[in-house]
């Protein structure tokens, strides 16, 4: 059954939010909230006793509380509707057994780097799994813990969501609604597919980054100046290896499998430019170049998309699990950007799904993908205006 429609007032998606970890992600988290939408309260969860300090002092969190405080369970069981784990993957268990022994019935989301591991405890530990939607904020910075957070870490970031078959129609759309409130863009992935997808994109590089940072110290002794040189472009391209040590460690061996893949991809990738120089084929080193340099200029420069290219989409919805994870995951993939997200309830077993895109993906794609896939679907031009108002 579709759940039960709440009428859109203008309101936060949320009324009270629980963030445990007050580090860099979630503190950064907390102070974006509260910029965004002060009408929600926040409390914080840290073990940290000046952390929880700072949190009040700077208004980012309404209360802070230790992990054995009463007062986190008493909120949890009657006072909040979202749980944000900021925590590492290896204590985040034990939060999952506090939930589960206080029958949390809210949303559950986390910040975790991983997923597989996560998403396995989870389904095995919370009496409502289907209430877990794994989340993942491609933010951070070389600064640790809550002297580094700042409110616009999410600024332009990517946020990735991995809803699945069993997540309720409502979920997404809620936590869409407030993470795009971040200045972040949503992505939706297969949490099944996560793992590999940034062990390429964000954990291989910072170990390429931490092994270049290494070959420049073995070096340094050698060449005095090297340092020296190094403090242009070289420090720029490596500012990530300055991340924690040990939370880079604990996110290595949580994605072993793919990190190790995609390490030894990289081995075979920078031997061919060994073979290439050694046999001193230069169509050959040119040619990988090439390559290299066509895929980068093929990125975005950054993600600007144009305020007045609005579409909406409006997708009628049968009565079936997963299909807003379906249809969101199709639009992902084809690289369309939903501003915003809602389910227009026609009965209590139909509804419409209506996305609003930016100009970017390909949008006859995702025509293609959704009739594929056994929607119906329609279009429609919409300007910024019309939307604001209809928001």
């Amino acid at each position: 059954m579709i759940e039960p429609h709440t009428e859109q007032t203008g309101q936060a998606a949320f009324r009270h939010i629980v963030i445990v970890g007050l580090g860099l992600v979630g503190a950064s988290f907390a102070a974006a909230v509260r910029a965004a939408q002060p009408d929600i309260r926040l409390s914080g969860v840290d073990v940290d006793g000046r952390t929880r300090a700072v949190a009040l002092e700077r208004g980012w969190t309404d209360a802070a509380w230790a992990p054995d405080d009463p007062a986190f369970e008493h909120c949890v069981r009657g006072g909040c509707d979202l749980v944000v784990l900021a925590a590492p993957v290896d204590v985040v268990e034990q939060y999952f057994e506090r939930l589960a022994a206080w029958d949390f019935g809210g949303i559950v989301t986390d910040t975790a780097s991983t997923k597989s591991r996560i998403a396995a405890v989870a389904a095995r530990t919370l009496p409502h799994p289907e209430n877990y939607v794994p989340g993942h904020p491609m933010a951070g910075s070389e600064k640790n813990g809550i002297d580094g957070a700042r409110a616009d870490l999410f600024q332009g970031a990517h946020w990735i969501l991995c809803p699945d078959a069993a997540t309720p129609a409502e979920h997404f759309p809620r936590l869409h609604e407030l993470v795009t409130s971040l200045g972040a863009r949503v992505i939706a992935l297969p949490r099944e597919d996560h793992d590999e997808a940034v062990a390429v994109v964000s954990h291989v590089p910072h170990i390429m980054a931490s092994s270049l940072v290494q070959l420049a110290c073995r070096h340094a002794d050698d060449q005095q100046a090297l340092m020296r040189l190094a403090a242009g472009g070289f420090k720029d391209s490596t500012r990530i290896a300055a991340g924690s040590p040990e939370l880079w460690c604990g996110i290595a061996f949580d994605n072993a499998a793919a990190l190790g893949e995609g390490l030894a991809e990289v081995q075979g990738i920078i031997g061919s430019f060994a073979e290439a120089l050694a046999a001193g084929d230069r169509a050959r080193m040119t040619a990988l170049l090439a390559e290299a340099a066509e895929a980068r200029r093929a990125l975005p420069a950054a993600w600007v998309p144009s305020t007045e290219k609005l579409l909406e989409v409006r997708i009628p919805m049968e009565d079936r699990t997963g299909v807003v994870a379906e249809v969101t995951t199709i639009a992902s993939s084809v690289g369309c950007n939903i501003q915003s997200i809602e389910i227009d309830h026609i009965t209590a077993d139909s509804a419409v799904l209506s996305l609003v895109l930016t100009d970017e993906g390909d949008v006859g794609q995702l025509s293609a993908q959704l009739i594929n896939a056994g929607f119906s679907v329609s279009f429609s031009p919409l300007s910024a205006k019309e939307h604001t108002h209809v928001a």
